[in-house]
């Protein structure tokens, strides 16, 4: 499949408009996300329709906690990725050949109808440098009444963005770092084009925001306290996902101690309506009104929503930005 967001130069080589990289590849190399090849001076996207693996989860794994609590989604995911984070936990499809399979479109659409599924969630490796076959998936599953979640980096350029937003009805994108310094050393990559997707995604569709802390390297409270600054600048509704570090991939640092995740919450309460802790078990994970802390949510309960109607918390009527 021939890419799109891409321009021709001279000697057969191409220029990729898709992620900021904007990498420039000569003929028969590929791009740093590993997944686009210049064949002849012609960008082909190699992960065009290839799943390495696909599952059925609760909407609540991707992170989404406001987004359809307590239903179940259809995950799927292919190969490559344009950021090349030490801790990356899913290694092994993002920069490693893997094993994958071809399912034709309307059996996934039909995967995406089964077993009370509200739809297709695109994750597992960076979704967004699986642009062509994503926006045509997406395009597909919305016809068909079905929700499309991204689960992404948000490295991606403002105008593939812009492109797919309207198609996608909810997102989780991480923010791995409000430091610039800690993605360049850390991720390969900048803040700011994650920061530019935030602030449109939030203007089109339901955005929430997972942070993997690392002690000693994200988790200082200055730090904590300029990301959650950041993003109640934005909206102060938006949910943050403060998720706990294990080493993985070439990171081999201890893992985050649940003192510094819980420390980590109190600061960023101060700006953000709703914190939560991930990959901890058994914290207090459900959802609380931020006016009077009546329970809205409980997630002992496979999401089961209590405390809201019509969009309001039953017991002081403030407003509750839950899809539900």
């Amino acid at each position: 499949m021939e890419c799109m967001y891409y321009e021709k130069k001279e000697n057969n080589m191409v220029k990729c408009h898709l992620c900021p990289h904007n990498c420039t590849i000569q003929d028969g190399n590929i791009g740093i996300c590993k997944a686009r090849k210049n064949i002849n001076g012609t960008l082909i996207s190699l992960n065009y329709g290839k799943i390495t693996s696909y599952a059925y989860d609760p909407i609540e794994k991707k992170p989404l906690y406001h987004f359809y609590p307590g239903s179940n989604i259809l995950s799927i995911g292919s190969f490559g990725c344009n950021l090349a984070c030490d801790f990356c936990q899913n290694w092994e499809i993002a920069h490693e050949d893997s094993l994958t399979m071809e399912i034709e479109d309307d059996d996934i659409i039909l995967l995406g109808k089964s077993r009370g599924s509200i739809g297709i969630a695109y994750t597992y490796n960076e979704p967004s440098i699986s642009y062509e076959y994503v926006y045509h998936m997406a395009k597909l599953a919305k016809r068909e009444g079905l929700k499309n979640v991204l689960v992404t980096n948000g490295y991606i350029n403002e105008e593939p963005l812009k492109q797919l937003l309207p198609h996608i009805d909810g997102m989780n994108i991480d923010l791995k770092s409000i430091e610039d310094d800690y993605y360049k050393r850390i991720c390969k990559g900048s803040l700011k084009p994650v920061q530019r997707t935030i602030e449109l995604a939030s203007k089109s569709t339901h955005v929430e925001i997972t942070t993997l802390i690392v002690e000693g390297e994200n988790s200082s409270e200055d730090e904590i306290d300029k990301l959650a600054q950041w993003i109640g600048s934005i909206d102060k509704a938006t949910p943050l996902h403060l998720s706990k570090y294990f080493p993985a991939y070439k990171m081999k640092l201890p893992e985050t101690t649940y003192d510094t995740l819980v420390r980590a919450k109190e600061i960023a309460k101060k700006y953000l309506d709703y914190v939560y802790i991930g990959n901890v078990w058994g914290i207090d994970n459900n959802t609380y009104c931020p006016n009077c802390t009546n329970q809205l949510i409980n997630r002992y309960d496979r999401g089961e929503v209590k405390g809201i109607k019509d969009n309001r918390c039953v017991k002081c009527g403030e407003k509750i930005n839950i899809l539900y």
